[in-house]
């Protein structure tokens, strides 16, 4: 890489870092591509980079976000346990959103690996449903498939009622091991 791609890169790095610092909402690998005119790869080295770096971004289903912003006060978070078909995620995610529950994350038990966790960022039905179109756009596999359709979810939420409403609802829906 001469000086002047250096160059570039730094400064692509931290537009990265202001637009996100900025941002109410993830920012896709496209979006930062497309602001500053160069491919979807690129930012990946460069978010790969800027994480090299310390800096707090974490990938999203939505997209891009910092994790400072991320951290919520004074919210409630439960790791559960679930068991379901690929085809029941939908439900799942649709049970939690529905109680004002947000899931964080997927947790899987990988026999070599051993815990892989991955980061879903659900809130509302409409991120749901953007979640299981991009797991169907890009033929994705569910981490849950590794394991026989075991996994655990951190959740948030800001009451102990909506945490416990939501397990009552997966109890019934039969998604949730105790």
């Amino acid at each position: 890489m001469n000086e002047e791609q250096k160059m570039s890169s730094i400064k692509r790095q931290n537009l990265i870092m202001k637009l996100l610092r900025d941002a109410e909402e993830p920012i896709t690998g496209s979006e930062f591509a497309k602001q500053t005119n160069v491919s979807r790869q690129v930012i990946v080295q460069d978010v790969s980079i800027l994480k090299a770096k310390k800096e707090p971004i974490m990938a999203t289903s939505q997209g891009y976000v910092l994790l400072d912003k991320q951290k919520s006060q004074g919210l409630l978070e439960r790791i559960v346990v679930c068991k379901h078909t690929p085809e029941q995620t939908q439900e799942e995610l649709n049970i939690f959103v529905d109680h004002g529950v947000k899931v964080k994350d997927v947790i899987v038990e990988h026999a070599v690996y051993g815990d892989l966790t991955a980061s879903v960022m659900v809130s509302n039905r409409a991120e749901a449903k953007r979640f299981i179109e991009r797991i169907q756009e890009t033929n994705a596999v569910y981490l849950s498939s590794l394991t026989n359709g075991i996994h655990l979810h951190t959740l948030e939420a800001d009451t102990q009622e909506k945490l416990d409403a939501a397990c009552d609802a997966l109890k019934k829906a039969g998604i949730l091991v105790e």
